[in-house]
């Protein structure tokens, strides 16, 4: 993931989520391997690793607004993408405002070196030199940290397997991420990991992502495997898990839980 520069910068998609075993997990890979490829920034086997700083509002509005069913809400995070190079001040990492609108996933982000992503999310100094094509994600960005005084509190970090729709399914993508983990201490991307898990280490959350419908190859995939989809955001989770708070997210009847 390290050559950002052809990235998308906003896009709209739907997502649908599964909690899934491992072994479960690699059934259904094995299915989809005969309709999809692999993801090609991934190594190989389209693997990779992801962490994310959230950051909220010092009543937690971000949170609540997931909680409460808010028809309308956004989060800001720095992701970074961890398979490349020992992240430096100079590291590209993405600076996203993920938005969900009723069903609707969209995200607007941009990119900067680490060090300014910083600069800018902590301390709110607008970034110089923005290209034409950043400023008005960069605007919203900034008057959102301002308006809302958000802060760092959580760091997600997983592991990701993930698949792309072929010619014939563009913008089908389907992912199964693993050892997912959170901190709530030294929130800093590049200060070394001290994470506790987020689920048990033997369940997969698996998300199909599409732009418009799932193709009906894959609604047929999982009803044959007997998937129920589930409601859950791992910046919620994460949250829930460090203050011992209710848990918003709700298991699917799979065994051994």
């Amino acid at each position: 993931m390290s050559n950002l520069s052809h990235t998308i910068r906003r896009f709209n998609r739907f997502e649908l989520k599964y909690l899934v075993t491992l072994k479960e997990a690699e059934i259904f890979k094995k299915a989809l391997r005969a309709y999809l490829l692999k993801d090609e920034h991934g190594n190989g086997d389209g693997r990779y690793s992801l962490a994310s700083l959230y950051y909220d509002s010092p009543d937690f509005r971000c949170y609540w607004e997931k909680v409460d069913g808010i028809r309308l809400r956004r989060k800001l995070r720095i992701r970074r993408y961890e398979s490349g190079p020992t992240l430096t001040a100079e590291t590209p990492v993405f600076v996203e405002i993920k938005q969900r609108l009723d069903r609707v996933t969209q995200k607007r982000r941009v990119i900067l070196p680490y060090r300014e992503a910083l600069l800018l999310c902590n301390q709110r100094q607008y970034p110089e030199n923005v290209a034409p094509q950043d400023e008005a994600v960069m605007d919203e960005i900034y008057a959102y940290i301002w308006q809302y005084n958000l802060r760092p509190v959580s760091i997600v970090r997983y592991d990701r397997q993930a698949f792309i729709g072929s010619e014939y399914d563009l913008g089908l993508r389907v992912t199964f991420d693993t050892s997912l983990s959170y901190q709530v201490h030294q929130l800093a991307l590049h200060e070394e990991a001290s994470s506790l898990p987020m689920l048990p280490a033997d369940r997969v959350v698996m998300e199909i992502k599409v732009n418009e419908r799932i193709p009906y190859w894959l609604t047929e995939m999982i009803a044959a495997h007997n998937l129920t989809m589930i409601r859950v955001s791992k910046y919620c989770r994460s949250i829930e898990k460090a203050n011992g708070w209710a848990s918003t997210f709700a298991y699917p009847t799979i065994s051994a839980i």
